[in-house]
């Protein structure tokens, strides 16, 4: 009987090295030769397992979209008062730091959006997962009268998620203009005069 197979194994490891570079690198400089450089490997035996930069990329991304949405999921799942629902989601999307790496990823990869069809595709599935979380949190407090909605659900999780990636955007410059307490001050206002709830005085509560 043969050995079996490591290439999935080998495939996870190339995606971590890939992970690591981006934090440190950035995307705009990073070549597949550096990520070879990292494992320990030719450019050809890393393309072997992934044909182009692209490739292992879109891996990283795929895998840090997951895990930020699912992380952001269950937090919501675990709170049944839709208001503190909405509380927890807005922080959660929201960089604890500068060097928070997902949202950190997320923003090195967005760069790929703009010329490489397959990222952008799933670029555009996060953003709506990400509404969608926001617009049934909104939708059930709408349901049990706590909160009172300026515009439909849609269009107020579209805002929450648009102003969540300006204001994440911010928090992880080298120099942020602002910090994690002032955008999450920015969202739970918008979020209050959308719902036209309190939700200050829901944490104080």
């Amino acid at each position: 009987m043969g050995r079996p197979s490591r290439a999935h194994e080998k495939r996870a490891e190339l995606v971590e090295v890939a992970r690591q570079a981006v934090l440190d690198r950035g995307v705009a400089a990073l070549r597949l030769r550096d990520v070879a450089d990292r494992a320990e490997m030719t450019p050809g035996a890393v393309q072997y397992y992934f044909p182009t930069l692209s490739d292992v990329l879109r891996e990283v991304q795929r895998e840090t979209v997951e895990r930020f949405c699912v992380e952001r999921e269950t937090a919501a799942r675990a709170e049944p008062d839709p208001r503190r629902r909405l509380i927890g989601m807005i922080r959660s999307g929201l960089p604890a730091a500068s060097d928070d790496e997902s949202v950190r990823l997320l923003l090195e990869l967005d760069t790929f959006a703009r010329r490489d069809p397959a990222y952008s595709a799933q670029h555009v599935r996060l953003y709506e997962r990400q509404i969608a979380g926001y617009a049934a949190i909104l939708e059930a407090g709408a349901a049990l009268g706590v909160f009172t909605l300026s515009r439909e659900p849609n269009t107020v999780a579209r805002s929450l998620v648009l102003l969540e990636d300006g204001l994440g955007l911010h928090l992880t410059q080298a120099v942020p203009p602002l910090d994690v307490h002032d955008a999450e001050a920015i969202l739970l206002a918008y979020a209050a005069d959308a719902t036209g709830c309190d939700l200050t005085a829901v944490e104080e509560s």
